[in-house]
């Protein structure tokens, strides 16, 4: 085994010589990074309240919502579900269609919201398993601490790859959390304000 450690190149033995839990962490790098490109292209403020719908709902002064509802046909979003629910009850009582189009919002949010469990969840695990594999490491250098201390030097050093691998997980997936949490809080509340505007657009027509 140490002789086939030493024909590897440098990366990959890297990621051997940390063992079980490195590549348990390269795992959850691989679908941490599948997770932020996927919320990436999902949670994008055009795609979630695209500007077509933002100028149709502008323009609209009440009256027919023929325009409205073709527009909100042509641009599928979470911005024109949550609009064209307003319309489908627009006849209802007030406290109706608030209860009705606030769950729908709350559904359209939590689309938005899934796979970002995952990130924080990887987040924080991320640097406990590599100071797991860091500290089993560690273990088996110090049961053989009698040998050579320039082995033993080089040991710790492979040891706590675990854990800079960790910290190197967890960092981006931080980031992207909070990065993607705040979109998503921005787009709820653009939600809000923009349903509010069509009620009280809706209820001056009547």
């Amino acid at each position: 085994m140490p002789l086939l450690l030493a024909t590897l190149p440098g990366f990959i033995k890297f990621f051997v010589q940390g063992g079980f839990f490195m590549f348990a962490l390269l795992i959850l790098s691989v679908f941490s990074l599948a997770v932020i490109l996927q919320r990436a292209r999902v949670i994008k403020m055009d795609r979630a309240l695209p500007m077509e719908v933002i100028r149709a709902l502008q323009a609209f002064k009440g009256g027919s919502t023929e325009t409205l509802e073709r527009v909100l046909r042509q641009e599928p979003s979470p911005l024109s579900r949550v609009l064209d629910n307003v319309l489908q009850h627009r006849n209802w009582p007030r406290t109706e269609i608030l209860d009705a189009v606030q769950t729908r919002a709350r559904h359209e949010i939590s689309r938005l919201e899934s796979g970002l469990v995952f990130l924080e969840i990887t987040t924080g695990i991320s640097p406990l398993l590599g100071l797991l594999g860091t500290l089993s490491g560690l273990v088996g250098i110090f049961a053989n601490i009698g040998g050579d201390p320039q082995m033993v030097a080089n040991g710790i050093s492979e040891a706590l790859n675990c854990t800079i691998v960790g910290l190197g997980v967890a960092v981006p997936n931080l980031v992207a959390y909070n990065y993607f949490t705040r979109r998503v809080e921005v787009v709820s509340i653009e939600l809000e304000s923009l349903t509010t505007d069509l009620m009280t657009k809706l209820s001056l027509s009547k």
